[in-house]
């Protein structure tokens, strides 16, 4: 089958189409695009739980390591003012998993709008095809009604005109059977009215789901962007609360990371098993939604030379019969003008009709060839197959940083925390408590809390 024009399947096409498939009991699944197939449903779906799989595995990880985080660690002896040992690499870790979770976020906005863009390039393409179609309708429609009418009206008044003379009658009469049978050949070429599929509900349903998708994914994003910018805010301000709010936030991100990474990754795997061989299931899938015969669908589909023209038979016929009625039309005009100069009139008039007729119809035989649809086909195929699917692939990419890095904060966030100085009550320092003693270096005297603090009064003992 012909490749469309521009198309051809990339590297990434081949490569996830080559991965091994398999449903619920494990069993191998075609890599072909079946989408209608119970097994590939599973197929796919079992990708989608390979993610959630994920997500369980490091929450259990992440569970595991802080249980023994918080009840293995030794207990500081009394009154030590050595830092805990690890301190800095812990924080340090976690600032690095965080940098590298914004480096994903990136990532993550520059694969939305790949995939945007790749689907905008789908929904043009079909509003384009679904103009050319609408232009194919109202052209014939147009150039029927104006025969009809020239028929009804200007060659009937021609023969009444004309009906002392017997042969000019008949030629008259020739040229209207030639005009029926040119509208009859031309209401066959509007092959999609009545058709139900319309490409233009389908580019705006399209439309319509990729701005809900689009807007889903840049607000994880900036959510994801916000966790990380305030988890490095509360670190550089070693403020606890902050910390422990965005570590919660942190959680709530990673799942939705996980999830979005199994959509993605199932969403992948199936456009590269469609992109690998897409014209089959789109023939079946159009001839099953519009009934169209299947020699129309492979000559705009496929358009190359073992396709002919569906519709050359009747385009040679409608040349024809336009040649035939011209040539009547002038030896008409020849014969009748001169003996009958009322004849003249309608004459001009069916000369007008022909002409627009022929300019019509040469406007549909450029509007029915498979040039321009099967570019419009070619156009869709690259924009979901090649922008769209690398678009998702940075998308995976941003999730699996978003994952990686998010677990990673959320073992090192905990120690982090921990190793915050207590925060300084002044009022604890203005009472004379002692408890504040343990914070200065051994062997200093403790400050005067009127010298510490100017608005504290000394009590009376």
């Amino acid at each position: 089958m012909g490749a469309p024009p521009g198309y051809r399947p990339s590297a990434w096409v081949h490569l996830l189409h080559q991965l091994p498939r398999a449903d619920f009991q494990l069993r191998p699944v075609p890599s072909g695009f079946a989408p209608q197939e119970q097994e590939y449903q599973q197929a796919l779906l079992l990708v989608v739980a390979l993610a959630g799989l994920g997500l369980g595995l490091s929450l259990i990880f992440i569970a595991v390591y802080l249980i023994r985080f918080c009840c293995c660690r030794s207990p500081e002896p009394p009154g030590s003012k050595s830092p805990t040992p690890g301190g800095g690499c812990v924080t340090w870790s976690c600032i690095v998993a965080l940098l590298v979770g914004c480096t994903g976020i990136g990532i993550g906005f520059y694969g939305n709008s790949e995939t945007s863009d790749g689907v905008s390039q789908l929904s043009s393409a079909l509003l384009h095809a679904n103009h050319t179609l609408s232009a194919i309708d109202h052209l014939v429609l147009e150039t029927v009604e104006r025969l009809g009418e020239a028929v009804r009206t200007e060659l009937t008044t021609l023969e009444e005109v004309l009906e002392p003379r017997t042969e000019l009658v008949a030629a008259a009469r020739g040229a209207r059977r030639q005009a029926e049978a040119v509208a009859q050949q031309l209401q066959g070429l509007a092959f999609w009215q009545g058709v139900p599929l319309s490409p233009l509900q389908v580019a705006e349903d399209v439309s319509f789901v990729e701005e809900y998708r689009w807007l889903a994914y840049v607000l994880l994003l900036l959510l994801e962007l916000l966790v990380c910018l305030f988890t490095l805010l509360g670190l550089a301000k070693q403020s606890k609360w902050l910390v422990i709010v965005m570590t919660v936030m942190s959680l709530l991100v990673l799942v939705l990371s996980w999830g979005s990474m199994g959509l993605e990754a199932a969403t992948a795997v199936g456009l590269s098993d469609f992109c690998s061989s897409p014209d089959p299931y789109i023939l079946n899938l159009t001839q099953e939604e519009t009934g169209l015969s299947s020699d129309i669908l492979s000559y705009y589909f496929l358009c190359n030379q073992a396709v002919s023209n569906p519709f050359q038979q009747r385009l040679t016929l409608s040349q024809r019969a336009l040649a035939n009625i011209h040539s009547q039309l002038l030896g008409l005009e020849r014969e009748a003008v001169p003996q009958f100069p009322s004849a003249q009139k309608p004459l001009l008039s069916l000369e007008e009709t022909l002409n627009v007729t022929e300019g019509n119809f040469h406007q549909l035989v450029a509007l029915l060839h498979c040039r321009g649809l099967h570019k419009d086909y070619g156009a869709a195929l690259r924009g979901l197959c090649e922008d769209a699917l690398e678009g998702l692939l940075f998308l995976l990419l941003f999730s699996l940083l978003s994952a990686g890095a998010l677990a990673t904060a959320l073992c090192s966030l905990p120690r982090a925390w921990a190793l915050f100085p207590p925060s300084r009550n002044p009022s604890v320092l203005c009472s004379g408590s002692r408890l504040s003693e343990p914070l200065l270096p051994a062997g200093l005297e403790p400050a005067s809390p009127l010298r510490s603090f100017p608005g504290c009064r000394r009590r009376p003992h």
